[in-house]
């Protein structure tokens, strides 16, 4: 990966107000790396240039760093991202955030052998990719995270099960997505929409955040 790309990254994370240190940054260079060499075979992604990897994968899922450290307040947590794809935002928290223990879980075989190569070969002991269906997973997870996955409802019917009792939802989606909101299902209420704002990206981001609604 070209110095650039490396140079990008450092600017887009404070522009982001994150300090990441070098084996962070040096980790995320070299999950861009994998990314793009597994791209060409296994299809992890519509996107192929590394450099727009950048800005709409890693910038993108570092976004959301900032928000889900005021959420878990540094404690240990674990969290399940669903429908990972090539693991996004999943290895990037994972990188980020090692007091998490992260699982990504997506359908398709391929993408979870990716994301379990890529936690043997970043070192991630924190980070493991799951082929399943979410509707399928029994373990309690305390943020159940997905971007662009699916509509809210589909996602939280879905993962439903999958969330602790005292769990959250982290919905990464791009405009704010009122529509969704308003048909949720009557177990889940959203509790905060977070507008994001990535550097390098000039598209609308929020993070929708949900709990289980409280019996009347």
């Amino acid at each position: 990966m070209s110095a650039d790309l490396q140079t990008g990254l450092g600017q887009g994370a404070a522009a982001l107000g994150l300090t990441l240190d070098g084996v962070q940054q040096g980790r995320l260079m070299a999950y861009l790396d994998l990314l793009s060499k597994w791209n060409r075979v296994y299809n992890l992604t519509a996107v192929r240039d590394p450099a727009q990897m950048l800005t709409h994968h890693l910038l993108d899922s570092l976004a959301v760093i900032g928000p889900l450290r005021r959420h878990t307040q540094g404690a240990a947590a674990n969290l399940l991202d669903v429908g990972s794809g090539g693991g996004l935002p999943g290895v990037v928290i994972a990188l980020c955030c090692p007091e998490l223990s992260v699982c990504c879980v997506d359908t398709v075989a391929k993408k979870a052998s990716f994301i379990q190569h890529a936690a043997g070969a970043l070192g991630l002991n924190n980070l493991r990719g799951v082929h399943a269906r979410v509707e399928s997973v029994e373990e309690r997870f305390d943020v159940v995270t997905s971007r662009a996955f699916a509509s809210l409802a589909d996602f939280v019917a879905g993962s439903r099960q999958a969330l602790g009792e005292q769990g959250v939802w982290m919905a990464m989606k791009g405009k704010r997505p009122d529509e969704e909101m308003v048909v949720l299902p009557p177990f889940a209420r959203v509790f905060h929409v977070e507008p994001l704002t990535v550097p390098g990206l000039d598209a609308e981001r929020c993070l929708v955040w949900m709990r289980p609604a409280t019996p009347n």
